[in-house]
This record gives structure tokens, C-alpha cells and sequence, in this order.
């Protein structure tokens, strides 16, 4: 990560993790080097957890029931709903 950087995308940060995960676990750098990464990696890892925060947020102003109000678990937390992608389509009755 580059100093002054402020918009890392998350998937370059978790390929950039990964990346630091696979040269620390090498055990081919200095003690310097694995303080380093580390601190790198500290700092994706927040950016990371930040912007799947905010993804979870949007998420849940998504889920509304029919009068427009957030549905609340037994917790009283907004319901929210696991993404499943859909490998299949319905085929349009033609």
C-alpha cells in the first residue's frame, strides 16, 4: 500500500492480503520486514472490515417490509438476508 493512497478497492486490498499472508508465512523475511507487513496488513484489514460494514448498512436499508420500515430481528437489529447469487435463471415462458 502506497503512502497518501486513500481509495484501495476491496479486492486488491484482499489480494494484497494474501499476498502478505503467503510472504510472512515464507519465513523468508526479517523480523523488520514481518513488523511491516504486518502494520500493511493491519491497515487493510480495516479497510476492509469498513467497507463490508458499509455494504451490510445498505443492505439492510434494502430489506423493508411493505410499509417501508426496516424489519426488526427478535435482537431488534434490522433483519438482514444472506446473498445467495442465483445460478439459475427461470426461462421466460415464450
Amino acid at each position: 500500500m502506497k503512502n497518501g493512497e486513500t481509495e484501495v478497492k476491496f479486492e486488491a486490498a484482499i489480494a494484497r492480503l494474501d499476498e502478505i499472508l503467503e510472504k510472512m508465512n515464507s519465513g523468508a523475511v526479517t523480523l523488520d520486514e514481518s513488523l511491516a507487513l504486518f502494520e500493511e496488513a493491519d491497515k487493510l484489514i480495516s479497510i476492509c472490515n469498513k467497507r463490508l460494514n458499509d455494504a451490510e448498512r445498505k443492505i439492510e436499508i434494502l430489506i423493508k417490509n411493505r410499509n417501508g420500515e426496516t424489519v426488526l430481528g427478535p435482537d431488534q437489529k434490522p433483519q438482514t438476508q444472506d446473498f445467495t447469487p442465483q445460478t439459475q435463471y427461470p426461462s421466460a415462458p415464450f
